[in-house]
C-alpha cells in the first residue's frame, strides 16, 4: 500500500491533485450519462492540461476514486513551474489588478488579449494563456470574488455565523469535543479515575448523530479520527456488541466536515486522509465559536441526561453545592459509552427536534434513498490512515511498541537489510495488532509475538504498567538497602586502609635490603635460588 500521506508528496503537488479531483468529480457528477468531447475540452482548458492528459486523469480517477490517483508523478519540471522574466511577470500582475479584477467581470480571454498587447508594445514575447491562468489562480478566491462582484464565490468562501445550512444528508458534518460532566470509575477497583472526553459528529441537514468517541485522553487527532471511523461505517455489529436494539442507520462518507480551528483539527495527515476520499475539511474562523452552533447545541442536549447520573459534576457550581461527585461516581467508561449510545439512538433520534419539527430519524429515513452511499475505496487503507503512528527499529525478535513485542513473517525479508526506522500504525483500543510499513511502502499486519496474550487497550496497558511500578515500590525494603550500603561503604574503607598499610610496609623493606635490582622476585623459591647471570656487554 503506497503511503501518500507522508512528506514525500509536496504541498504543491497535493494541492494540484486536489484541484483536479474537485473538477473531475464535479464534471462526472453533472454528466451521469457520460462525457462528451466538448466537456473534456472545457475541463482540459480549466486544468491547463492537454486533452489526452485529461482523458488519462479521468480514467485514473474512475479507477481509483482518490486524490492520490491524480498526483503528478512525472520527473523533471513539474506542472505549474514558473520561469517568466520579471518584466512579463509585472505586466501580468498589473493587468490582473487593473483590468481583470473589476465589477464589469471581463472574461479571461480579454485578459489574455490585454497581456498580449502590453507585451508586444514592450517588445516582449507574450506568455502562454496557461501561464496567465496560473497567475489568476494565485489570487485569493474570496478577494477575487469581492473585486469582481461574484457573489456566489464570496458566499461559498464566507462562513455564515449561526446559520450554517445543508441541503441534503451528509453534505456537512460538524465535529467537536466536550469534557463530560461526570466522573467515571475504574473497571476493577471501582475507584474514580476522572472525567472523560466526548467527541461527537452531527449531520447538519438531518440533525442525526453520525458517530461519537469516548476516551479519557484529551482531544487529539486520534479522537477525531476514531469518531469519524465510527461515523462512516455501518454500526449494526457495534450496536449488537453493546446489546442495543435501536436502529442507527447513518453511514457513509460526508462531503464536508466542519470543525473548529484547534490544533487537533489542523493535522496535515488527518486533512490528507479526508481529502484522499473526497471529504473536504472546513475550519471555522478563529475566535468565532458560534460558527458551530449546531454541534454546540447537540453537546448541550447530550449533557442534560448525563447530569442525572451518579457522579455528575453538573455544569453549574451553584447546582452542585455539597454534592461529592467523585464519591458518588458509579459508571465505568464502557458503561458510560453504552449509556450515551442508548441516549442517542433511543432518545435523541426519536424525539421531535425543535428546529426540524420532526424526529431526526424520520428526516433521515425520508431522504436516505435519494443519497448515494459513498464508502472508502479501500476500507483498510482508510482506517489505517487515521490511526496514530510511531517509528520503531526492526529487531531480530520483532517490533517493540508500548513494551509489547510484535512479529509478522512478512518482516523476515527486511530483517538486517534496512537500517531505517519503520513507520508503525496502531489502534489504541486494541493493541493485539499493529501495522508496519515495510521499506517497499506496503503495510503489513503484525500480531503479538506471544500468541497467548489477550487483546488489551493502550489505556489498560499504561494502567497495568503503573500498577506494577507501584507494587515494585511497595516491595522495596529500604532498611535492607541502607544496611547493605553501609556494609559496602565499611568494606571499601577497610580495604583502602589495608592496601595503603601494606604498600607502606613493602616500601620500608625494599629500602632496608640490598636487592641489587631483583626486587620482590629474589628468593621466591628458597630451595631453588635464582642463578645470577652477569651481563658480558
Amino acid at each position: 500500500m503506497d503511503d501518500l500521506q507522508g512528506d514525500e508528496v509536496s504541498e504543491k503537488r497535493w494541492a494540484e491533485a486536489c484541484r483536479r479531483e474537485e473538477a473531475i468529480r464535479d464534471l462526472i457528477g453533472r454528466n451521469p450519462d457520460g462525457l462528451k468531447g466538448r466537456d473534456v475540452s472545457e475541463l482540459a482548458w480549466e486544468l491547463g492540461l492537454s486533452r489526452a492528459t485529461t482523458y488519462r486523469m479521468i480514467r485514473l480517477f474512475r479507477a481509483g476514486g482518490t486524490v492520490s490517483s491524480l498526483i503528478d508523478r512525472t520527473r523533471g519540471r513539474r506542472h505549474g513551474f514558473r520561469a517568466l522574466d520579471t518584466a512579463r511577470e509585472e505586466i501580468i500582475r498589473q493587468m490582473i489588478s487593473s483590468f481583470y479584477l473589476k465589477p464589469t467581470r471581463p472574461p479571461f480571454s480579454r485578459l489574455c488579449r490585454q497581456v498580449q498587447v502590453s507585451c508586444e508594445a514592450a517588445g516582449l514575447r507574450p506568455p502562454n494563456w496557461r501561464t496567465i491562468k496560473a497567475r489568476v489562480e494565485d489570487v485569493d478566491l474570496q478577494t477575487r470574488g469581492r473585486r469582481r462582484g461574484e457573489t456566489e464565490i464570496v458566499k461559498a468562501t464566507t462562513p455564515t455565523p449561526g446559520d450554517y445550512r445543508a441541503s441534503r444528508p451528509l453534505e456537512i458534518v460538524q465535529i467537536d469535543h466536550t469534557k463530560v460532566d461526570a466522573f467515571v470509575v475504574d473497571e476493577e477497583t471501582r475507584e474514580p479515575i476522572g472525567r472523560p472526553w466526548l467527541t461527537l459528529a452531527l449531520d447538519v441537514f438531518t440533525r442525526m448523530v453520525t458517530g461519537f468517541y469516548l476516551t479519557m485522553d484529551p482531544p487529539s487527532r486520534l479522537s477525531i479520527s476514531l469518531c469519524l471511523l465510527h461515523a462512516v461505517f455501518d454500526k449494526s455489529a457495534w450496536l449488537r456488541e453493546r446489546e442495543i436494539e435501536e436502529d442507527w442507520p447513518v453511514a457513509g462518507l460526508p462531503e464536508t466536515i466542519h470543525v473548529d480551528n484547534g490544533a487537533d483539527f489542523r493535522s496535515r495527515a488527518f486533512e490528507r486522509a479526508c481529502r484522499d476520499e473526497g471529504v473536504k475539511v472546513n475550519w471555522r474562523p478563529r475566535g468565532e465559536p458560534h460558527f458551530g452552533g449546531h454541534i454546540e447545541r447537540l453537546i448541550g442536549t447530550q449533557m442534560g441526561p448525563i447530569h442525572l447520573l451518579p457522579g455528575s459534576t453538573s455544569s453549574n457550581i451553584q447546582e452542585r453545592r455539597e454534592y461529592d461527585s467523585k464519591r458518588h461516581a458509579a459508571l465505568t467508561l464502557r458503561e458510560l459509552e453504552r449509556y450515551v449510545a442508548l441516549e442517542i439512538a433511543g432518545q435523541y433520534h426519536q424525539i421531535i427536534h425543535s428546529t426540524l419539527r420532526r424526529p431526526p430519524l424520520a428526516v433521515w429515513r425520508e431522504h436516505e434513498s435519494s443519497v448515494t452511499l459513498r464508502l472508502p475505496q479501500d476500507r483498510l487503507k482508510f482506517w489505517i490512515s487515521f490511526l496514530p503512528e510511531d517509528e520503531r527499529t526492526l529487531r531480530p525478535d520483532g517490533i517493540h511498541l508500548n513494551n509489547i513485542r510484535y512479529w509478522s513473517p512478512a518482516l523476515t525479508a527486511d530483517l538486517g537489510r534496512t537500517k531505517d526506522r519503520l513507520l508503525v500504525k496502531y489502534d489504541p483500543r486494541d493493541l493485539s495488532r499493529i501495522f508496519v510499513r515495510r521499506p517497499s511502502g506496503n503495510f503489513v499486519e503484525a500480531r503479538y509475538a506471544d500468541v497467548t496474550l489477550a487483546p488489551i487497550s493502550l489505556r489498560e496497558a499504561v494502567a497495568a504498567r503503573k500498577a506494577l511500578n507501584a507494587q515494585g515500590k511497595r516491595e522495596v525494603d529500604m532498611r535492607a538497602i541502607i544496611r547493605t550500603a553501609l556494609a559496602q561503604r565499611e568494606l571499601v574503607d577497610r580495604a583502602t586502609k589495608a592496601t595503603a598499610s601494606a604498600r607502606r610496609s613493602g616500601a620500608s623493606r625494599n629500602s632496608a635490603g640490598d636487592d641489587k635490582g631483583w626486587g620482590s622476585l629474589r628468593g621466591v623459591d628458597s630451595s631453588k635460588p635464582v642463578p645470577f647471570v652477569e651481563d658480558t656487554e
